[in-house]
Order: structure tokens, then C-alpha cells, then sequence
């Protein structure tokens, strides 16, 4: 039905028969996104499950082989963490793995999946102590693989160890800044924390794997936790302080040492190439015997024997020419006050003379004898053999002795 209303100043109003919409208040956007300081949400306790769980859930994962000493050590405070929780786990050292179920005193039905990260923790060497917080209702937990992200495996070892840094130091700021336990084990990282940490925890590790230095987004992250500590910039967009790397590739690519060049394209197909009956008809080998095609083949060997034979004997008898000696120089010997001209009367000896008897007269005449004696002229060298040795004898007049050079 259909009814109408006049109002005071004369305009008619349509009504239906449904309720009139009511205006909703308008609420600003930030508000709402924004969580206020020190809000915690509500713990989730028996009162609001107090008949539990329908059926039982439960879930196993393995652990290697190394880790089994140190699960036995603390199994007991493994089950007293789950028991808290009404789960029950199971441990079984001959299979290798680790179980948890709920029970039907479980209230929790998010228990078990934090169970199951719990057991996953601890298969990934992460200490007991770590992992028992992931209970709690703040924590989470991711675990990266990161062994299929490189195929390289020195390659891959380099990036790993770039991620931990010299000491740990590169893993122990990340953990500072985004609140994290962060551990690296073979192929993978386990990250415990708050889902804002996990987040950057893992946007750094895969940046790593993809060779980019943590230390850029370690740098990033120390700008955003300072900017985060001002009220009024956490509605503003915070891209002019953040700074922006570029990849500079300084390696310059290498260039193939056989460059293959492209040939002009032709619509027609290459020429067929010749077989050995089309060569030996050109030649006209194709019409000779078979003995004389074989007595001409056995030309052709011999001719190459002979011209392989030639080069090797070149090569033996180039060891027996003897090779090319430097001329000899002739030996000076300086005077008694000093001058470097030596005299006319000095007689010069070569290594090719001789030291017979007719060397040893030749000395004498040229130096002057009596009776076969040499004089002692001064400054005037002689050769005479003594004992079988040939000294050079020289007479100095200014100390009235015989010098044997």
C-alpha cells in the first residue's frame, strides 16, 4: 500500500511499507586501521569450548638422525609444554619421527596446528627453549626452504654464509630488527617471531638467495624502525626516506671467441656436392686399372715417407751445430803509477798462443835477454814456466822486486 503525507510546508512525502534506512555515523578510515597501544586480544580458554572437539586430528613429521640425542634429552619437557594443552605426543626413535594428537580434553582447535609447528621446530635444530614459544598466541613460525633456489652448490654455500654473516653479526641484526629467532640449518631457515617479522624475515632471505646483500634490506629496515617511532608519519608514505639500490652488473659479458657471422639467405637449396666417381671421372682416374690406381697410391705414400723423413733427420742434426761463440776481448793491465795506456813493450797474450818453448823464447827476445836471462826492464812483463806452471813475471824498480802477476 501506497500512503501519503502532507508536511507543514506543503511538499508531499512518499512512504513504502518498509523502514525508513537510518543514517550510520561517519567514522574515520584511520581509526580503524590503526591498533590501539597496549591492546592485547582475549586468551581462548575452556569457557568458550567447553565440549571440545568433535574428532581427533593429529599430525607426524621425521627428524634426522643427528637430532636424536638431543630429543631424548628433553622429550619430558616436550610433553609437559603439550600436556598444558591437553595434546599428546609420541615419540619413536626407531622410525624416526614425532606425533602429536589432540585428546578429549582439548578445548583449543587451533592446539594441534601449534603442535605441529612445535615438532617441525625441533626437527629443524631449533633448541627447545625457542620453540616451546610458538605455544603462545603472538608467535608464529615459517620455515624457507632455500636449497632448491640456487643450483650451484658452491654457489649456494657462498649466499648461505653471507645471510649468517662473519660471527653471526648479519644474523643476529636481522633478529634485533624484526624481533625473530632466525636459524639456518642445511637447506632451510626457521624463523620464529610476530607475523610482521616473519614477513621481512623472509623477503631477506630470499633477497640473499637471489644475490642481493642482506645488508641493503638490514639498512631499509633500520630506516623504517626510526620512522615508526614518530606519531605523525605513520599515516604518511614513507618512500622518499626509504633509499633505492641499483643492481650495477660490473662484469661485462663475455664475448665467444668464435663468432659465427650469418650468411645471406638464399630461396635455393645449396649445390649437391660432388662424389668420389664425379672427382675421378674430372680427373680421369675413373677409366685406369686397378693396378695402376693402386701403384699410383703407393707413389703418393712414398713421396710423403720421403718429405716426413727429410724434416725429422733436419731436426736431429740441428742438436749437432754448434752454436755461435762471442769474440774474445783482450785483457789490459794498468801501470805502476796508475795509467790506463799500456806500453808499446808489453807483450799481449791471447788464449789461442801456446805455452811451449818457442812461446817462452818469443817472450824473451821481445823483452830483451842476455845469455837466455830476461831483463828486468821496468814495467815489462815476461812469461816463463815454473813447475810445470807458466807465471807472468813483471820487474817494479821502485821497490826492487819482481812481481809475478
Amino acid at each position: 500500500t501506497m500512503a501519503s503525507s502532507t508536511t507543514g510546508d506543503g511538499v508531499r512525502e512518499a512512504q513504502t511499507g518498509n523502514k525508513s534506512k537510518k543514517t550510520k555515523p561517519q567514522v574515520d578510515e584511520s581509526d580503524l586501521l590503526t591498533v590501539p597501544d597496549g591492546w592485547k586480544e582475549a586468551a581462548f580458554t575452556k569457557d568458550d569450548n567447553p565440549r571440545g572437539l568433535m574428532e581427533e586430528s593429529s599430525f607426524a613429521t621425521l627428524f634426522p638422525k643427528y637430532r636424536e640425542v638431543y630429543l631424548k634429552e628433553c622429550w619430558p619437557l616436550v610433553e609437559k609444554a603439550l600436556g598444558d594443552v591437553h595434546i599428546k605426543a609420541t615419540l619413536d626413535l626407531i622410525e624416526g619421527s614425532i606425533t602429536v594428537c589432540t585428546t578429549k580434553k582439548t578445548f583449543d582447535p587451533y592446539a594441534i596446528v601449534r603442535a605441529r609447528d612445535l615438532i617441525k621446530l625441533l626437527a629443524r635444530s631449533v633448541p627447545f627453549d625457542q620453540a616451546v614459544r610458538i605455544l603462545q598466541d603472538d608467535m608464529a613460525c615459517d620455515i624457507i626452504k632455500i636449497g632448491t633456489l640456487v643450483r650451484n652448490r658452491e654457489r649456494f654455500v657462498k649466499r648461505r654464509q653471507r645471510l649468517i654473516g662473519p660471527k653471526g653479526s648479519t644474523l643476529k641484526a636481522l633478529e634485533l630488527l624484526t624481533n625473530c629467532y632466525v636459524m639456518v640449518q642445511g637447506n632451510t631457515v626457521s624463523a620464529l617471531g610476530p607475523f610482521n617479522g616473519l614477513k621481512e624475515v623472509r623477503k631477506v632471505v630470499m633477497d640473499t638467495m637471489r644475490n642481493i646483500h642482506p645488508i641493503y634490506n638490514i639498512k631499509t629496515l633500520m630506516i623504517k624502525q626510526e620512522l615508526s617511532k614518530d606519531p605523525d608519519l605513520r599515516l604518511q608514505s614513507w618512500e622518499r626516506f626509504l633509499p633505492t639500490f641499483r643492481h650495477k652488473n660490473l662484469a661485462k659479458r663475455k664475448e665467444p671467441k668464435k663468432k659465427s657471422t650469418k650468411k645471406a639467405y638464399t630461396p635455393f637449396p645449396p649445390s649437391q656436392p660432388e662424389s668420389t666417381v664425379d672427382k675421378e671421372l674430372a680427373t680421369g682416374e675413373f677409366f685406369l686399372r686397378e693396378s695402376v690406381k693402386k701403384r699410383k697410391k703407393l707413389d703418393l705414400i712414398k713421396v710423403k715417407q720421403a718429405e716426413a723423413l727429410t724434416k725429422k733427420q733436419e731436426e736431429r742434426n740441428k742438436a749437432f751445430i754448434p752454436p755461435k761463440e762471442k769474440p774474445l776481448m783482450k785483457k789490459t793491465n794498468k801501470g805502476t803509477h796508475g795509467n790506463t795506456a799500456e806500453p808499446e813493450s808489453t807483450a799481449s797474450v791471447s788464449e789461442d798462443e801456446g805455452d811451449g818453448p818457442d812461446h817462452q823464447n818469443r817472450h824473451i827476445a821481445e823483452a830483451g835477454s842476455q845469455d837466455g836471462v830476461p831483463v828486468r826492464t821496468p814495467g815489462v812483463t815476461w812469461k816463463r814456466q815454473l813447475g810445470g806452471f807458466s807465471i807472468c813475471e813483471m820487474w817494479m824498480p821502485s821497490q826492487s822486486v819482481c812481481v809475478r802477476v
